[in-house]
């Protein structure tokens, strides 16, 4: 938790690592949670995903939507100034909308009210690295983009992340370190 002035007791900030598969997200994630000393929320697709028995469809993404905001509330309690969550339903909309051509009006809803401070968007600048739950490597430029186009249209607070994973990090404890003041 942090204080103000007045030592008013205020809730963690939230943080929310973005972006096209292999771009550092969860590196990231780990990284600035180890830095701020606190809890962050993992991507629930990937323990949903590895769980089945089956190939997921597009049922399951509202499933994995609902699950991941549960992880994010749970978590909340438990994070010190800085809550950081390695994904949010953004990425999960543009999942649905790439595989499936639409997004279930929920999750879109979910992504107007729901409140965080900083989105951090990792490029697609770093070198693809194979997992056997990514799919699209050839289509991370575009990819990055319908984030943009996203957090724009929201609008959401953003900030680009370019460069080797030390300079993401240091760019990111400097703006998360702002919004602490």
């Amino acid at each position: 938790m942090y204080f103000t002035e007045n030592k008013r007791e205020l809730k963690p900030i939230k943080i929310v690592v973005i972006g096209p598969e292999s771009t550092g997200k969860t590196t990231l994630a780990k990284q600035l949670a180890d830095h701020y000393q606190t809890t962050w929320v993992k991507e629930y697709a990937r323990e949903f995903i590895e769980n089945l028995d089956r190939d997921y469809t597009e049922n399951d993404l509202l499933a994995i939507a609902k699950g991941q905001i549960r992880a994010e509330e749970t978590l909340l309690a438990k994070a010190r100034t800085v809550l950081v969550c390695d994904t949010d339903l953004i990425v999960v909309q543009i999942w649905s909308e790439v595989k499936y051509g639409r997004c279930d009006d929920w999750i879109l809803e979910q992504i107007k009210v729901r409140d965080y401070d900083l989105y951090l968007l990792c490029g697609t600048d770093i070198p693809w690295e194979f997992d056997a739950q990514r799919e699209h490597p050839a289509f991370r430029n575009e990819l990055y983009a319908m984030y943009l186009e996203i957090l724009k249209k929201y609008p959401k607070n953003y900030v680009e992340l370019i460069g080797n994973k030390a300079n993401r990090l240091n760019d990111s404890i400097q703006k998360i370190d702002t919004l602490l003041l």
